[in-house]
């Protein structure tokens, strides 16, 4: 696997997608979790508000941002989807730089991937700053029929580590098209419970964090720096398959490029 052109010390922040759109902080936030558990389809509900049922497995990392508003201020939360995978575990751990925030992600119906979680965690608070939110998230909770792990099993891990806790489900019960009329892959018109409370309490944790000193404002993953993407001397990746996750695209981009600093 090919990794990224400049180490992750220097890659602080990520340009605006679009032009004249202004934040005054941004917050990295790393998705981590066993595979399968569903941390893609987290990440697309919150900022893309789609659900994406056949989302292949995350290669290495996929990469997402959204700007939110905290009291009247812009901030730009910029998202690492990691891979779950075991072969991916020691490049995944270069990714925990500079975090504000880290989700902790299981599948209620699947217990190995709530065991675990102390893993991830473990992981999280040696490659973190001890002022990293952290919040665990149990995910699929609309497969309740389904469930392997009780919301006090979740409940009271979190309250022993310290951590914030939810539960949630990417997944909405409504689609925009019959089903009839659905490609191969889709996307579901999205509602998703909880979702937008896992990163938005987090969001306002840092912040939190960030105006009482916690955390200095120049601090990589809160920083008004900005960077500009470079080519790299790498060949150019062969063309994606059509039915590729979305963020696909944007993780071989991240494996192409290199960043700096203005």
């Amino acid at each position: 696997m090919i990794g990224f052109r400049a180490s992750l010390s220097a890659f602080r922040c990520i340009m605006a997608v679009g032009a004249g759109v202004n934040y005054s902080q941004v917050f990295k936030y790393i998705i981590v979790g066993d595979m399968g558990v569903g941390k893609s389809c987290l990440m697309h509900q919150f900022t893309e508000k789609k659900f994406f049922p056949d989302c292949p497995h995350t290669i290495g990392v996929e990469f997402g941002t959204r700007i939110i508003e905290i009291n009247d201020q812009k901030v730009k939360l910029q998202i690492w989807d990691t891979a779950g995978q075991e072969r991916f575990r020691a490049v995944t751990k270069s990714y925990y730089h500079g975090a504000m925030g880290a989700l902790l992600v299981y599948d209620i119906t699947r217990r190995s991937t709530f065991h675990h979680i102390q893993n991830w965690l473990s992981d999280a608070r040696k490659l973190t700053s001890a002022n990293t939110v952290i919040i665990m998230i149990g995910n699929k909770s609309d497969l309740e029929e389904q469930r392997d792990v009780s919301y006090e099993d979740g409940k009271t891990l979190a309250d022993e580590n310290g951590l914030m806790f939810l539960e949630c489900s990417a997944k909405s019960a409504r689609t925009d098209e019959p089903e009839r009329m659905k490609p191969t892959f889709f996307s579901v018109s999205l509602e998703g419970d909880n979702v937008e409370a896992a990163f938005l309490d987090t969001a306002k944790k840092i912040y939190q964090n960030v105006q009482e000193g916690r955390v200095a404002l120049m601090a990589p993953g809160c920083t008004l720096a900005r960077c500009v993407l470079i080519h790299s001397p790498d060949p150019v990746p062969p063309p994606l398959p059509l039915q590729s996750c979305p963020t696909y695209a944007t993780s071989l981009l991240f494996r192409y490029v290199g960043v700096v600093n203005l």
